[in-house]
């Protein structure tokens, strides 16, 4: 048992990153079932729909599971409401500031974890008086943090700065990537990409099928003076950088943006027009799998790969 582990009550330390479109309540419970700590996406769902996948997910799993909240949300007073009054326990705070939420959270007995991008923000959450934080590096998919430092990078900065445990996130989708990021201080991983395509992903199948066809370089951070997001370069990211040839306004970067761009891709399946949110790590995918499978792979590749390191010799 590590500090993750025994924040959460889980059997292995790794958590399934709480992503819109993707990440329902049968994703969140079978990762929950299978040992992790599985997470609700609260940012894709209105405030019932959340109530409606947090009731599915207690019938579904006896093990503890959380609700990832961006509190830019709009309705956030709701979402948190329904949260406490459905007895969730444990809560993923981000895209805000951890001190407008967290007494709250905590005075409900609720564990709560925010997630940064630099050891700054870090130590701003810890002040806040969070539980734990995900540092979160340049590699991951969807919206990023303004810093661009990756991983490999942030994880050893973060760790030096806080005493609270640490969950390591972006690039990770193999056991040995999580071994890396506990040999530099992590306490555990955050998961998104590798869960994105998984069967019990809500994701669309188009969207999941695009991510196993992922390759280097396929994916690139995009739309900075709204909020940075890693795309996969298809027509629409294709059209943003068309759009940024003519210096636009931020205004004209919203028009070309719309309404709905990610659910019509992710969820919807539209690969043309659509916002596909990937990770890097995109390019080490190859199957879609159960989340059982999915963390089972993880937890022996990271026992082979401590092995091997054991055995080194210099």
């Amino acid at each position: 048992m590590n500090k993750i582990t025994d924040l959460f009550k889980i059997k292995y330390p790794i958590i399934q990153g709480g992503m819109i479109w993707n990440s329902g309540y049968k994703l969140a419970s079978a990762v929950s079932n299978a040992g992790g700590l599985g997470l609700i996406g609260a940012g894709s769902m209105y405030p019932e729909i959340l109530r409606e996948h947090i009731q599915k997910c207690k019938k579904a799993t006896s093990k503890p599971f959380g609700v990832n909240v961006p509190m830019l949300y709009p309705n956030i007073e709701e979402i948190m409401k329904i949260i406490v009054d459905e007895g969730v326990k444990i809560v993923f705070t981000s895209a805000g500031n951890p001190k407008t939420w967290t007494p709250y959270l905590k005075e409900n007995g609720i564990t709560v974890v925010h997630v940064v991008s630099s050891s700054v923000f870090a130590l701003k959450a810890q002040d806040a008086g969070v539980d734990a934080v995900v540092a979160e590096g340049f590699e991951a998919g969807g919206h990023n943090g303004r810093e661009e430092t990756t991983t490999l990078t942030l994880i050893p900065m973060v760790k030096e700065k806080i005493s609270i445990p640490l969950i390591a996130a972006g690039g990770i989708a193999t056991g040995r990537g999580m071994l890396a990021t506990m040999v530099l201080g992590a306490d555990g991983v955050q998961v998104g990409s590798r869960f994105a395509a998984s069967l019990e992903s809500s994701a669309h199948a188009n969207f999941k099928e695009t991510i196993v066809n992922v390759k280097e370089g396929d994916t690139q951070l995009t739309l900075k003076e709204l909020a940075p997001v890693r795309l996969i370069k298809n027509k629409f990211y294709q059209d943003v950088q068309q759009l940024y040839e003519k210096c636009p306004t931020k205004e004209e970067l919203i028009g070309l943006l719309g309404r709905a761009r990610a659910k019509r891709g992710m969820f919807e399946g539209d690969l043309i027009e659509g916002e596909l949110e990937i990770g890097q790590i995109a390019g080490l995918i190859h199957e879609i799998k159960p989340a059982a499978t999915i963390i089972q792979e993880m937890i022996t590749d990271f026992e082979t790969a401590r092995k091997e390191i054991n055995n080194f010799d210099f």
